[in-house]
């Protein structure tokens, strides 16, 4: 089997079990945009998929196992130069689609702001000098302190369980037919990667610029990886807001 997982840090208590090879799988990482086309293309037979791409492409969910917060997510935040109701345009990083369609609800239904975007590398001072706020996801925003920045910041996790009182669901194992098998091997190569959380905070946290102490308790207690029935409950009404929002956009 083949598969695509994401690259970002949020991943490896998922995949750890299985990056030290597997005679059953060939492992891939891509950013999660990534995942959903090459999955859409048929190139891998799973992949770790944003929420949002799992209901366009009608997928199947394997496994219990995703990427999940309930609340501050720490990962995805939304920064900008104005306050956030005088929000007129916005810079994407346009990696994660689930993470983009959170923020198009967010501003809209919190704030009644429904900005101009444009579409950009994850770089906040070049997003700045093009918008009023930026998108900045995953990896690059735990490069980031929202307290040092002297902007006004979202944490689009926490703002979700504000909206909703329920958890925000990310991303899902998911294929085109449901595995049993693999779905196994995904739940074991998780257990082994929850026992090795400071042996991944170790090997990762410095070559991608992210302080030990909050990789730490980002893999540890921030990001859930077990999708409970609330966190069902919640992906449930984010799909129905996504595709609501989807709806009434112009064509």
């Amino acid at each position: 089997m083949h598969i695509s997982a994401v690259s970002y840090l949020n991943t490896r208590p998922l995949v750890w079990g299985l990056m030290s090879g597997s005679p059953q799988l060939k492992l891939d990482f891509d950013l999660p945009a990534v995942c959903a086309a090459r999955l859409a293309a048929k190139e891998v037979d799973a992949g770790l998929v944003p929420v949002i791409e799992a209901a366009r492409q009608h997928l199947t969910q394997i496994g219990s196992l995703g990427i999940a917060c309930h609340g501050p997510v720490r990962s995805i935040l939304l920064l900008s130069k104005v306050p956030i109701p005088e929000v007129r345009t916005l810079s994407l990083d346009s990696s994660s689609r689930s993470s983009v369609m959170l923020a198009r609800i967010i501003l809209s239904e919190a704030y009644k702001v429904v900005p101009e975007t444009t579409v950009m590398a994850p770089d906040l001072t070049a997003m700045l000098g093009k918008s009023d706020a930026a998108l900045i996801i995953g990896d690059p925003a735990l490069r980031i302190d929202p307290n040092a920045t002297g902007l006004h910041v979202l944490d689009l996790g926490e703002e979700w369980l504000k909206l909703t009182a329920l958890p925000m669901v990310f991303a899902i194992w998911a294929g085109h037919q449901q595995n049993t098998d693999l779905a196994a091997i995904l739940e074991q190569s998780y257990a082994t990667g929850r026992k090795s959380l400071e042996e991944i905070v170790m090997a990762e946290a410095a070559p991608r610029h992210i302080w030990p102490g909050l990789a730490y308790e980002y893999l540890n207690s921030i990001i859930k990886y077990e999708i409970t029935d609330e966190c069902r409950r919640g992906m449930k009404l984010y799909i129905e807001h996504a595709m609501k929002m989807e709806a009434e956009q112009p064509t």
